[in-house]
């Protein structure tokens, strides 16, 4: 910052040394030698001066160079999905332009759903036009029905999400059941709102469904919304990455793939899954997890952390947050709002032993960064005392938001959503100062439930820094607002997130003609808009289960560790074998199809050379399905054959697809009715229906009989 200022005394001088050449030259015959001489000695000086000024940029330019090296360069691939933003302006215009070719601001990332978009409003026209044209031939009898799929059913955010959502569903005319692996608490809950719950419990009815059963008929063409909350797999394909498993990726990708629409919370999260993108990623803002993380924290720890961090009663902790997004020019912004602070420091004695109580954190990037030294650099040049600034990685930003006293945003970077970490801040009831960027102007209110200055403005920022810190406290109108800010914060976005799945879902789906069409978005009732269902919670208790992000973190190494030994398992017995053995089989396999070959040409030969009888009706009806089941295509057992075997009674199984078979029962007593050829288990004694009633190849009429095709094709 001290070389601004002698940039600002350059111009000067260089305007004061023309003019004084000027004089000079003017005045050159009036004044003689001695003029002269001090002519010499005040261009000798300015030549210094000037030389001072050289180096000082070069420095500069060099300690650019050195930050940049030493940040932790988050490479975002820039498609055709990320567009620019505006110009920057305040202060810190000045050291954009000078280090705009050495440093990004993350001003050109947006991430913009916008085929999708266009894709599911060109389906809704569609839809729309074809029911304007045959409002006739509608008769909606039954409600629209969705299932919502749960790994558990314990207390966590996601599960708050879902049932606020489904209550505004239901009210518009929606019909919703439950499906989980697990049972939990939040299953009293489900219950009360009247949706129907099922606990899916493989180990009893040895029925195992996973994604692949979603890659097959007759679940192909399901829509599937999947929503994801969290990072925790974004971080476990990196590792698969970065360790050649690009099978695994690939198996998963494809389940990303299958998904009609992937849905986020914030505008961050897609930007991890880049990798898993097949243009199906969907953003649609708001989640208590915020609110619910800070409650449960702090009923955990309360003031313990304070003390776990060696601060004292007396010390005033400012955390500086900021994007989720690592650029280059992050600690630009970062020191921006040092030099802010800087007279903040003055107000703060330092006790016997030269330490101050003014601390502050800068919490930015992971583990893996080597960010504190840049921090450490800025603290330096700006004459911070030792052991006032330091770096804390945002996996610790619990711990240290809990023992803040004032949050300061320090990010310019126009974000798409409400960044989590401030309101998460404002869920702990800490005060916060943010720029008034537009997204944050339309939840913050200038001191109301926050405070905002004007974007890169340093003088307004310190301004209302010394405003809400009084003789080393928080002063009582900040208390206030903070107290504001949490009750805002706790049902921050409910509206969007409400609407948003409400317009997703109604786009998505492509409802037949008797199904009744719900409701517009816009007639749910406003209060449920308002805020999350908390009061259904509030009754119940979370205590006994584990943390969630472990039970992530081993749900995903138990989908890895199945992974792995359905590799070892398909390619075990082929890598074992030799080759030499194999090259026999094949020989061997070989001769016999040709005995066979030749044996079947000298009875063709010698079939209308000899006398054939013919015997009655049942006896050639029962050849012929000898010689049916004798080339291996159909499996299928007559009546006459099961009343043989002592089975007087038979289950038919009507199914559709490669999907059901996890479904069907494998006893003698049922039997399997495919309504599809190319979906019918290999080597099963079932019935292909279509080859029995031929109008079941058409997909029109197979799903318009349904159930009642296969029954026909069996009468």
């Amino acid at each position: 910052m001290g070389s601004l200022e002698s940039g600002a005394l350059l111009k000067r001088d260089q305007h004061l040394l023309r003019s004084s050449s000027a004089t000079n030259r003017n005045e050159r015959n009036s004044f003689g030698q001695r003029t002269r001489s001090r002519l010499a000695r005040l261009v000798l000086f300015k030549k210094i001066d000037y030389l001072q000024w050289i180096c000082t940029v070069a420095v500069f330019f060099f300690f650019v160079g050195l930050f940049q090296m030493l940040l932790p360069g988050s490479v975002m691939e820039k498609s055709e999905t990320w567009s620019g933003r505006g110009e920057p302006s305040g202060d810190l215009k000045f050291w954009k332009e000078i280090c705009g070719g050495f440093l990004d601001f993350g001003e050109d990332i947006k991430f913009e759903a916008t085929n999708l978009l266009s894709k599911f409003q060109k389906e809704y026209n569609e839809v729309n036009m074809s029911s304007d044209s045959r409002r006739g031939v509608r008769f909606g009898h039954r409600k629209p029905q969705l299932a919502l799929v749960f790994a558990d059913l314990l207390v966590d955010p996601q599960q708050i999400l879902m049932v606020t959502v489904a209550a505004a569903l239901l009210e518009i005319g929606y019909e919703i059941e439950v499906y989980s692996l697990e049972d939990g608490p939040v299953l009293s809950i489900w219950k009360n709102l009247g949706v129907p719950v099922t606990i899916i419990k493989a180990s009893e009815q040895d029925i195992v469904v996973d994604w692949i059963s979603l890659l097959q008929e007759p679940f192909k063409s399901v829509p599937i919304i999947w929503s994801i909350h969290e990072r925790a797999l974004a971080t476990r394909l990196r590792q698969y990455m970065s360790n050649g498993q690009l099978e695994l990726v690939n198996d998963w990708k494809k389940f990303f793939k299958r998904s009609t629409v992937v849905v986020f919370p914030n505008y961050a999260l897609p930007m991890f899954y880049a990798a898993c993108d097949s243009g199906n990623y969907f953003v649609i803002p708001g989640s208590p997890a915020e609110a619910w993380e800070a409650d449960n924290f702090m009923v955990s720890y309360k003031d313990k952390l304070r003390v776990n961090m060696d601060y004292g009663p007396d010390d005033f902790v400012v955390v500086i947050v900021g994007s989720q997004l690592l650029y280059r020019g992050l600690w630009l912004e970062h020191a921006f709002v040092l030099k802010a602070l800087l007279p903040l420091s003055e107000d703060f004695p330092s006790d016997k032993n030269s330490n101050s109580h003014l601390k502050i954190i800068i919490l930015s990037g992971d583990s893996t960064t080597n960010y504190s030294v840049v921090v450490e650099t800025i603290a330096i040049n700006l004459s911070y005392p030792r052991n006032i600034v330091r770096h804390a990685v945002e996996d610790d930003a619990d711990n240290v938001l809990t023992t803040a006293d004032l949050v300061i945003y320090g990010s310019f970077l126009e974000e798409q959503s409400f960044p989590d970490i401030l309101m998460k801040a404002m869920c702990f009831g800490k005060p916060i100062i943010a720029p008034d960027l537009s997204i944050i102007k339309k939840y913050v209110d200038d001191r109301v439930n926050g405070y905002l200055f004007p974007k890169e403005n340093i003088r307004f920022l310190t301004q209302t820094i010394l405003e809400v810190v009084s003789n080393g406290k928080l002063s009582p109108l900040a208390r206030n607002i903070a107290s504001i800010g949490k009750r805002t914060a706790k049902n921050l976005m409910v509206l969007e997130a409400i609407e948003g799945y409400a317009s997703l879902v109604e786009n998505v789906l492509n409802l037949p003609s008797e199904v009744k069409t719900s409701k517009a978005v816009g007639e749910i009732p406003s209060k449920l808009k308002e805020e999350w269902q908390w009061q259904l919670f509030e009754s119940v208790s979370d205590s006994t289960y584990p943390n969630r992000t472990l039970r992530r973190h081993k749900f995903l190494e138990e989908i890895e560790k199945k992974w792995n030994r359905t590799q070892t398992q398909s390619s075990g017995t082929v890598t074992g074998m030799d080759d030499t053995f194999l090259y026999g089989i094949w020989q061997e396999e070989k001769s016999i199809e040709m005995a066979n070959t030749r044996k079947r040409r000298e009875e063709e030969l010698l079939k209308d050379r000899t006398d054939q009888p013919r015997g009655t009706w049942e006896d050639v009806y029962r050849s012929a399905k000898r010689a049916d089941r004798s080339k291996n295509e159909l499996h299928e057992r007559d009546d006459g054959e099961l009343e043989r075997t002592g089975q007087p009674l038979c289950i038919y199984e009507p199914y559709f697809g490669e999907g059901t078979w996890p479904f069907l029962h494998h006893t003698s007593l049922y039997r399997g009715l495919g309504l599809s050829t190319r979906g019918r288990r290999p080597g099963a004694d079932d019935i292909d229906a279509p080859s029995r009633l031929p109008l079941l190849n058409n997909p029109y009429y197979r799903d318009a009989l349904g159930e009642y095709g296969a029954f026909f094709c069996n009468s």
